[in-house]
């Protein structure tokens, strides 16, 4: 049985087709890549799916890594789809469910995009790598990277939360703080030889790792999927990701019907695609002065902004932006109604499903998954203690 099915990059934005077996970043025209299936060829059922280990890799087939021998773990995958009945009694969603990426490694969904992104670059023979980050990601990265004995530089703002940097410290990375936002961090980067990128969408396989959220939801919904599914963008990966896996299920012949509304959900902040959004424009322009309580979705200019609007406008989703006093104000009564301590920016999905339902946007009856993306004990300042 093969590996994996994956048979080409993609450019979603001029169409080239490139070659999957080489170190690739982005494509000449300056798009992100995206990896292709031969969804076709893979002749798995959902009985011997359901039989096999509860991580992500159990869709291997629909991931890029061509062998097992080069799987990169530490056991990512799989996290709960909570009911949240009380909290969704007080919002009025009865049918809410959590989405919970708190309990995996690294504490942050983006273990899944580092595992299976340092997996395929180990795979193609890249043995250093390096990316800006807000925290999370770079944390996350450097600890795959140090699961697979490769080398990582990590830049991050200074503002990052302290348990980021000390995480990437410990696994032996490089860190370089930067005094300044993302893109200071991203511009820093590109000034060191070496290093093979891996920032956001700049290699094609993070959001490989990413889509295995939205594998995993219909997988726990039995393969019936919800009416929306809200998302706490600022890179956009995690809800390209969704998307993406959504569409190679309804290609497999797994899933069928409408698929679930995509929301982005952004702070006031910082919320170039709500803006681009609610504009109709195909893509967003950076936002100035940039700064959240949300830290993880502090991304002025996201290089896959025109695909997170796609996804929306394809699905007929939305785009809506909360500010940082709701979002702590959730965070707390979420944890008060259910005893969940979930991130500021998971938290953001809950101020705008109540925010969505207020409006009618969200009906009653209706099934909606919210994504928490992060642990909340990574975020002690979000818990004053007088």
């Amino acid at each position: 049985m093969t590996f994996s099915s994956l048979s080409q990059l993609e450019c979603p934005r001029c169409g080239t087709v490139h070659d999957a077996d080489q170190i690739i970043g982005l494509c000449p025209c300056g798009s992100p890549l995206l990896a292709r299936y031969d969804v076709q060829s893979v002749k798995l059922t959902k009985d011997e799916l359901a039989a096999r280990p509860p991580d992500l890799w159990r869709y291997h087939e629909l991931l890029p890594v061509r062998s097992a021998a080069n799987v990169v773990t530490l056991g990512e995958g799989m996290t709960p789809l909570l009911p949240l009945p009380r909290y969704g009694r007080e919002v009025g969603v009865d049918r809410l469910l959590m989405k919970d990426e708190g309990l995996i490694p690294t504490g942050t969904f983006k273990a899944r995009g580092a595992a299976v992104g340092v997996s395929r670059a180990y795979e193609v023979g890249v043995r250093k790598i390096a990316m800006p980050t807000n925290g999370n990601a770079g944390s996350a990265w450097a600890t795959y990277a140090a699961r697979a004995g490769m080398e990582a530089l990590i830049a991050m703002p200074i503002a990052a939360p302290e348990i980021c940097r000390r995480e990437v410290k410990v696994v032996g990375a490089r860190l370089h703080l930067v005094d300044g936002l993302i893109g200071d961090a991203a511009a820093y980067i590109r000034e060191q030889p070496g290093y093979f990128d891996v920032s956001t969408l700049k290699e094609p396989y993070r959001i490989e790792g990413k889509k295995t959220m939205g594998l995993e939801i219909a997988e726990q919904l039995d393969w019936q999927l919800p009416d929306v599914i809200l998302y706490p963008t600022g890179g956009g990966v995690g809800i390209i990701g969704i998307w993406k896996a959504l569409l190679e299920l309804q290609e497999l012949g797994w899933v069928d019907g409408p698929l679930p509304r995509l929301v982005a959900v952004q702070s006031t902040g910082c919320a170039p695609i709500v803006q681009a959004y609610e504009n109709g424009l195909p893509e967003s322009e950076p936002w100035p002065d940039a700064k959240t309580v949300a830290f993880g979705i502090t991304v002025p200019k996201a290089l896959g902004d025109f695909l997170v609007l796609q996804a929306i406008a394809d699905t007929g989703g939305c785009a809506v932006a909360v500010d940082d006093e709701a979002i702590l104000a959730e965070l707390h009564r979420l944890a008060q109604l259910e005893g969940a301590f979930i991130c500021p920016e998971g938290a953001a999905t809950f101020a705008a499903v109540r925010r969505l339902r207020e409006s009618g946007w969200i009906q009653p009856g209706e099934q909606v998954v919210a994504l928490n993306t992060g642990l909340g004990l990574k975020y002690p300042e979000t818990v004053p203690l007088t």
